[in-house]
C-alpha cells in the first residue's frame, strides 16, 4: 500500500550550479536521500516537466514537481522492542527515546529500529507513511520524539516543522568553557568527502541554533539548545563548527583530548562516556485534530546526569578565590 504524492517545490537561485539530487534532498527535506534518487531515476521526480538526471545541475528558477509514492511501513516486521511513551491519543505519540536505537530501518541497520517497535506496540501504524515517524533523532541522542497515528496528522505535522511551529529544544555537554550564549547561523550540507557527515558548507541548507549556558565547569559547559531548523546533526555540526564539540561525539570532536590536571574519575567518566552528550529534551507542537498548542518534557538520562555529576564533582574539588 502506497500514498499519492503530488509536492512542488521552486529551486531559488541559492542553489544554482548543484546537481539535480543534492537539491532535491534540501528541497525535500521530508524523504531520504536514496528515496529522491530513486524517483528522479524513475521520473517521479521531474524538473520543468522533464525527467532529469541525479548528476545534471540546474542554474535556479527551475520547479521541481514530486508525483511519486510513499509506500506504507508494510514491508518491516513488528518486533518487540520497548518504547517509553509520555503522552499518546489516538492522534499522536510521544515517546522518550533511549540511546542506542536508530529511528529507521537503513543500510546496516534493517531492523531492531524505532519503527519496528512501533509497528509491534501500535499495529495500525503500519497503514502510515514510515510509522508515523515526522522527524528523527541520532541512533545515540536521547529524548522526545512525536510520531502520528493518522496520515492526516503526519501530514500536518511534516507542515509544522516546516514552518517553524514544532518547537525543539535540547540539553547537551560541550568541550570547552563557554562564555556566553549566541546564535549559529550557518548553512549545512554533506561534507564534500566524508559523505556520512555533514559539514558547514557555503551552498548548504540554511540552519539556525539558538544556544544559551546552562552551568559552567572547569573544562566543559552545559547548555541547552533551541532549533529555528532541522538539518541532520545539526547541533553536533554547529558546535564543533565553534570549536565547542559535544562530549562522546566521536564524528565532530575528534579524538579525546583530555584536559590537564583532572581526576582519575573524571578521566574515566569522559573516557567511558559512549555517546555523544545529547537530549531532546523539550517538544512544542500543535495538535493535529484539537488545535491545542502542547508542550513536553522529559527527565536527563541517568548517563547524562552521571556525567553532570562528575563535571560538578570536580568543580567543587577546586577552591574558589
Amino acid at each position: 500500500m502506497s500514498e499519492p504524492l503530488n509536492e512542488e517545490r521552486t529551486v531559488t537561485t541559492e542553489f544554482s550550479h548543484q546537481r539535480v539530487d543534492h537539491i532535491a534532498v534540501q528541497l525535500f527535506p521530508e524523504y531520504s536521500r536514496s528515496k529522491l534518487q530513486a524517483w528522479i531515476a524513475s521520473g517521479e521526480l521531474t524538473v520543468d516537466g522533464k525527467k532529469r538526471k541525479s548528476k545534471e545541475k540546474l542554474t535556479g528558477g527551475e520547479v521541481m514537481l514530486l508525483n511519486g509514492s510513499l509506500e506504507m511501513a508494510l514491508d518491516h516486521q513488528p518486533q518487540d522492542i520497548p518504547i517509553t511513551v509520555v503522552y499518546e491519543d489516538d492522534t499522536i505519540i510521544v515517546i522518550n527515546k533511549p540511546t542506542n536505537l536508530v529511528v529507521h530501518p537503513g543500510a546496516g541497520n534493517q531492523d531492531g529500529t524505532l519503527l519496528n517497535a512501533l509497528l509491534f506496540h501500535y499495529p495500525e501504524l503500519s497503514q502510515v507513511p514510515r510509522a508515523g515517524i515526522v522527524h528523527r533523532i541520532d541512533k545515540d541522542t536521547t529524548g522526545l520524539m512525536v510520531v502520528a497515528r493518522t496520515l492526516d496528522a503526519h501530514t500536518h505535522l511534516i507542515q509544522q516543522l516546516q514552518t517553524r511551529e514544532m518547537g525543539r529544544e535540547y540539553e547537551a555537554v560541550v568541550c570547552g568553557q563557554l562564555t556566553g550564549g549566541g546564535v549559529v547561523d550557518e548553512p549545512i550540507a554533506r561534507h564534500s568527502t566524508q559523505r556520512t557527515k555533514m559539514a558547514v558548507q557555503p551552498m548548504g541548507k540554511e540552519a539556525i541554533t539558538h544556544y544559551r549556558l546552562i552551568k559552567k565547569y572547569d573544562h566543559h559547559t552545559h547548555i541547552r539548545l533551541k532549533l529555528e531548523t532541522g538539518r541532520t546533526h545539526q547541533i553536533r555540526v554547529h558546535m564543533a563548527y565553534l570549536h565547542y564539540p559535544l562530549v562522546g561525539d566521536s564524528t565532530y570532536a575528534g579524538r579525546l583530548r583530555l584536559p590537564k590536571g583532572i581526576s582519575p574519575e573524571l578521566q574515566f567518566a569522559l573516557k567511558s562516556f559512549p555517546r555523544q552528550a545529547l537530549h531532546a529534551q523539550h517538544l512544542e507542537l500543535i495538535h493535529p485534530l484539537t488545535q491545542d498548542q502542547m508542550s513536553f518534557e522529559c527527565d536527563l538520562p541517568e548517563d547524562f546526569v552521571n556525567l553532570l555529576a562528575e563535571l560538578q564533582t570536580e568543580f567543587d574539588s577546586h577552591e574558589r578565590y
